[in-house]
């Protein structure tokens, strides 16, 4: 598995406290370095950054590669119990124990100060982790989550070719059914586009705010509405919705 870390000019004094990004459907580690530009960010706050490739690579499994939404790319951040998927797709294990164990042993890092976000796939990944493992994340977030797998086509592919036709299983990887069996966070924080093509059909944004509701769990849903030259930004958490111009 590869993965990239940055390190800010702090952990030449000390260990730093960390966020991992979880990446979306056909990223590789390089996307978010390339594109995000949190490196600067990250320099000025004192904070380290891990990012894994998002599934394993030259396995040669047969039919991985045959789309974008399944296989190469597209760990889903779950372990697979269906073959031959088992035999390397664990991407939930190397996330929550292999990953950090090696970061850890080899980098300046305070893991008692960590943090985990992503985008779409990865924002499903850091929601279902973090809910999993509610001590162990100081603050969890995401960028257009898919937040239940179990009631979205990509979702439907991926539970069902790694995990088989166990619905119970499925809700182990599902945000809202771990909400609803009563998994808790302290807080998370989400952000939407209103304009983003998948937020109906993939996305299902609402779920995640009605799960959250139903328990009366702190959570800040912001929908960001592009007007004019600017953006609107809708709130909707468990004290209600409101909008700032």
């Amino acid at each position: 598995m590869r993965f990239g870390v940055f390190l800010p000019p702090q952990a030449n004094a000390g260990r730093v406290p960390l966020l991992y990004w979880l990446s979306g459907l056909t990223c590789t580690e390089e996307n978010f370095i390339v594109k995000a530009g949190a490196q600067r960010v990250a320099a000025e706050l004192g904070l380290a950054i891990v990012v894994p490739d998002t599934s394993p690579r030259g396995l040669a499994l047969p039919g991985e590669g045959d789309s974008y939404d399944f296989g190469l790319g597209a760990g889903f951040y779950i372990d697979a119990s269906e073959p031959p998927w088992s035999r390397g797709y664990r991407m939930y294990s190397y996330i929550t124990k292999e990953l950090p164990e090696e970061i850890a042993s080899a980098f300046p890092v305070d893991p008692s100060r960590t943090g985990i976000f992503g985008h779409s796939m990865g924002g499903h990944g850091a929601l279902t982790i973090a809910l999993k493992h509610p001590d162990r994340y100081k603050s969890v977030s995401a960028f257009a989550p898919i937040t239940s797998p179990i009631r979205c086509p990509w979702g439907q592919k991926a539970l069902g070719g790694y995990l088989g036709d166990d619905i119970a299983a499925w809700r182990q990887y599902d945000a809202c059914a771990l909400i609803k069996q009563g998994a808790r966070l302290p807080e998370l924080l989400v952000d939407q586009g209103t304009a983003d093509n998948f937020l109906d059909s993939q996305l299902k944004t609402h779920l995640l705010d009605e799960a959250c509701r139903n328990v009366d769990m702190a959570a800040t849903i912001r929908l960001q509405c592009r007007r004019r030259n600017s953006f609107q930004v809708v709130f909707f958490s468990r004290s209600g919705a409101g909008s700032i111009p």
